[in-house]
């Protein structure tokens, strides 16, 4: 096992099991996404890895942004840490090896944009949801979230769940395409190995090829318009409107 400070990587095989662990609800900040993209760095140079599955530690896949630090954040420093988040989705996005989310527990707002990123998302049921619920507290989102998005569900189901705020339990998230299997919670781990393994079970570099095809032109779009997003999402986010509904948000990390 290799363990960062809230980033823990363990070995299945030819998978690495990466597990983000955070306090209670594994709320994201600048040092864990950091970690987070670190690992993926020494993972993608690991040829002895042939896929990863993500996913959190405890009853929370990621509940999102740690907003109550954020609100001790300048408006550049937020933009610097939106920057690397969108950054680090990107790389999830674009990685050259099978990703597989295996969605232990709720998947809130940035904790669902890292799970669409990835080629895979294997849901437990049982009472977890997942959501893009930005806009329940004031907030907009992303150029390369709503890309993402639309890649796996289309542009219907896309607004529907953007404009709606809606937090999905396991079997509706399936039948809009957010996530593309559903288990129980004891078998999750076993369903999205088997899952990343059947990914990875071809030529690695045919399979980093059809995949920088298959996602290069998205991933460029991306690129090309995701600083502006980060910019209005900021200017959204410091609205005295939104301040005062973030404000009154609060995350138990323990």
């Amino acid at each position: 096992m290799l363990c960062m400070h809230h980033v823990h990587i363990t070995r299945s095989a030819e998978l690495a099991i990466v597990t983000l662990d955070r306090g209670r609800v594994n709320a994201l900040n600048g040092p864990t996404v950091r970690e987070l993209s670190d690992c993926f760095d020494r993972l993608e140079k690991d040829d002895s890895v042939r896929g990863l599955v993500l996913t959190g530690a405890g009853k929370f896949f990621s509940f999102g942004f740690d907003i109550p630090e954020f609100l001790g954040f300048t408006k550049e420093a937020f933009v610097d840490y939106l920057t690397s988040f969108t950054g680090f989705y990107t790389q999830v996005f674009v990685f050259p090896k099978p990703v597989v989310a295996a969605v232990n527990g709720h998947a809130i707002a940035g904790g669902c944009m890292i799970a669409t990123a990835c080629d895979a998302r294997v849901m437990a049921s049982g009472g977890g949801k997942i959501s893009l619920n930005e806009i329940t507290f004031g907030a907009s989102v992303f150029a390369g979230c709503v890309a993402m998005l639309k890649h796996w569900v289309g542009n219907r189901n896309a607004e529907k769940i953007l404009y709606s705020g809606e937090m999905y339990e396991a079997e509706e998230a399936r039948r809009l395409g957010l996530v593309e299997e559903v288990a129980l919670p004891e078998e999750l781990m076993a369903r999205a190995e088997e899952r990343a393994r059947r990914l990875a079970g071809g030529d690695a570099v045919a399979f980093a090829s059809i995949k920088r095809l298959v996602r290069g032109p998205i991933a460029d779009e991306m690129r090309r318009r995701e600083a502006d997003s980060v910019r209005e999402f900021a200017d959204i986010w410091y609205s005295e409107a939104t301040w005062k509904r973030l404000e009154k948000i609060e995350i138990r990390q323990r």
